[in-house]
């Protein structure tokens, strides 16, 4: 049998172990990106691994979240995380330049290259040819610091695309016809492969959609081959040098395959409140439309912009919609600039806001009460657009243009209207928004750190015996969102866990973080799929601050795992799903011989409250029970 792409890329960059499914490998890293959402705990956290300079070939730093300066702790950690740049060997991306993963795909990229990022959209690269991953901020920081990261070798699923996408259909259709197949969990412990005639028919920036939005399969990445588009592209950003031939061999051996013919598919949209919630926007009917918000990492391309340009050239956008536009990077507005599709979108009606993820992450923006907003966006959990009544509908920006001139969501097949064919130009390099890192020796090199900057929680040894008490029971489909909000107000404090502790959980609990302050140690019970959604490791820090020691779910999204047990905080899997509903709220729970259910990979979870016990999964590598019993990966390292 031949090799899938995935692997090939993956067997080039093996350190250690061997390429069985399931089983633990350790990969060479060639780049890593942050952002500073993120990457203030990152670079914390390197800091605290007394290295001198990274190993990777490439990190940058990319300042495109907490962009909205109305106090000092967005600037003090753009200067922090700055200073740590150059002192490390870091490229730092200043703000304004654009969305990181829109600006490593024109800038830094190369097919058959390894990328982890710590932005759960990281595997934007796939659309290249790269392995990239999204994962906690500390793997990053490791994977900074000794050039490795370690993962578990992932299924691949072949999705076999066929055809061609019609007028009106594009990308973002077909990423949302696989999340309606797959589920947002569907993709969990696999690598998504595209292949099949109806590849070529698909740009970078198009790959790229389709990649971007992987992340909410919780696939481990996606990946397509690179070929004559992916020179094509290259060398428009004058990187033709950059291009490597990758594919597939013709026999490779997929675990499963998922069939796509893109001339079948029509303009479709993610409902309230999940990206796999998935309609065709015929039969969801002419909605009347608040806003439309056009952006993010998955469509603020140039093809995308200039398509949404050429939809509203000549047209007014309708009086009771707002349609705001966040280009994803300098480069492509100053080219759109030069050609006058600005013009044609600003003389329309619509607001063009800085280059960054703005209403994406909740950081701006927010629609008005009970409002329906259509976005180019990749997530729409209930919440996040900072409106908690709000619909929000993921839709592509050819639907997102048409529907803001027509006031309801529209299905452009319906219009008679036609788009123009995009050409991609070439793009000058622009290094003006780069601060490049220091020279030579860098020790010296001062380290800024305002005073909303606080030391990130430690956890201790891991005991035989832990006893705690139940401060939440969950649902299904639990996001990072609910667990630690982003949004505007919250953002500023991703550097301050202490603060940002006082609002876990508050969507779902307002009461979480008090009752944890009460307890001492506790427990979480989950549904299915806990954790799905953001990368931010947050989402682990502030429970382990709040005292949180382990988690019992039906099942876990992958990064949110790894970023607990990096935290020294153990995720247990229930065994018999239904025992799920033997846990209530003020239980007390205790888990005994913890040691000896590491080796046996079966733990014995007692509730003392009602007198009744269930055994739980406690199945980790050899790796990772280094990890938990040391307390966490800072603390296994420190050893």
């Amino acid at each position: 049998m031949g090799k899938t792409l995935a692997y090939k890329i993956l067997e080039n960059h093996l350190v250690d172990g061997k390429m069985v499914k399931g089983e633990p490998i350790k990969i060479k890293i060639d780049q890593t990106l942050t952002q500073d959402s993120t990457g203030t705990m990152v670079y914390l956290q390197l800091e605290a691994m007394d290295v001198d300079k990274v190993k990777t070939e490439l990190s940058v730093a990319y300042i495109d979240h907490n962009t909205l300066q109305t106090g000092f702790e967005n600037a003090d950690d753009h200067a922090f995380i700055k200073s740590v740049a150059k002192r490390h060997g870091v490229l730092f991306s200043k703000p304004g330049n654009g969305i990181c993963h829109q600006l490593h795909l024109e800038n830094y990229g190369k097919p058959g290259k390894t990328l982890l990022g710590s932005d759960s959209h990281t595997p934007t690269g796939g659309g290249l040819g790269m392995i990239a991953i999204g994962a906690g901020g500390l793997d990053v920081a490791v994977a900074m610091a000794d050039g490795t990261y370690t993962l578990n070798v992932p299924a691949v699923v072949k999705v076999n695309l066929t055809g061609k996408l019609r007028e009106w259909c594009s990308a973002k259709d077909v990423i949302l016809h696989v999340l309606r197949l797959l589920t947002v969990k569907g993709g969990v412990g696999k690598i998504i492969e595209y292949t099949g005639d109806g590849v070529k028919s698909l740009s970078v920036t198009d790959r790229a959609t389709i990649t971007n939005m992987g992340a909410e399969l919780g696939a481990t990445t996606s990946i397509f081959p690179s070929d004559e588009n992916t020179r094509e592209y290259l060398r428009l950003q004058e990187r033709e040098e950059d291009y490597v031939p990758l594919r597939a061999d013709e026999d490779a051996d997929y675990d499963e395959v998922v069939e796509v013919d893109l001339s079948e598919l029509e303009p479709l949209a993610a409902m309230p409140h999940s990206p796999d919630n998935v309609e065709k926007v015929s039969k969801i009917g002419e909605i009347k439309v608040d806003q439309v918000a056009i952006g993010s990492c998955t469509n603020s391309s140039y093809t995308d912009l200039m398509k949404v340009a050429a939809i509203l050239r000549g047209k007014k956008v309708n009086e009771d919609v707002s349609l705001v536009i966040s280009p994803g990077s300098s480069k492509i507005l100053a080219k759109m600039a030069e050609n006058g599709a600005l013009r044609d979108i600003i003389n329309s009606g619509a607001r063009v806001i800085e280059n960054a993820c703005g209403p994406c992450i909740g950081m701006g923006q927010s629609p008005k009460s009970g409002a329906i907003s259509l976005r180019t966006f990749n997530r729409n959990f209930k919440g996040r657009s900072g409106t908690l009544d709000a619909g929000v509908y993921l839709v592509s920006p050819e639907t997102a243009a048409i529907s803001a001139i027509k006031g309801v969501l529209t299905d452009g097949m319906k219009t008679g209207e036609h788009i123009p064919e995009i050409i991609m130009p070439e793009f000058d390099k622009n290094d003006n928004f780069i601060v490049k890192p220091a020279g030579g020796s860098t020790q010296n090199t001062e380290v800024e750190m305002g005073p909303n900057i606080k030391p990130f929680p430690r956890n201790v040894e891991l005991t035989d015996t832990i006893r705690a008490k139940v401060t939440l029971h969950a649902g299904d489909n639990i996001t990072t969102d609910d667990i630690m909000p982003s949004d505007s107000r919250l953002l500023p404090y991703r550097s301050n866990i202490p603060h940002l502790s006082n609002y876990c959980f508050e969507k779902i609990d307002s009461e979480f973080s008090k009752r944890c302050q009460e307890a001492k140690s506790c427990v979480i019970i989950g549904g299915e799929n806990y954790g799905q959604g953001s990368s931010r490791e947050h989402a682990a820090l502030a429970p382990l601050y709040l005292g949180v020691r382990f988690v019992i779910a039906k099942s876990f999204a992958r990064i949110h795992r790894s970023n607990l047990i990096n935290s020294g905080i153990l995720p247990l899997v229930f065994e018999n799903p239904n025992d799920y509903e033997e846990f209530s709220l003020g239980d007390e729970v205790e888990l005994i011989d913890i040691m000896q259910a590491l080796d046996t990979g079966n733990m014995t979870v007692k509730n003392a409250t009602k007198g009744v016990e269930c055994t739980a999964l406690a199945e980790y590598s050899d790796y990772e029970k280094m990890l938990l019993k040391a307390g966490g990966k800072i603390n296994s390292m420190k050893k």
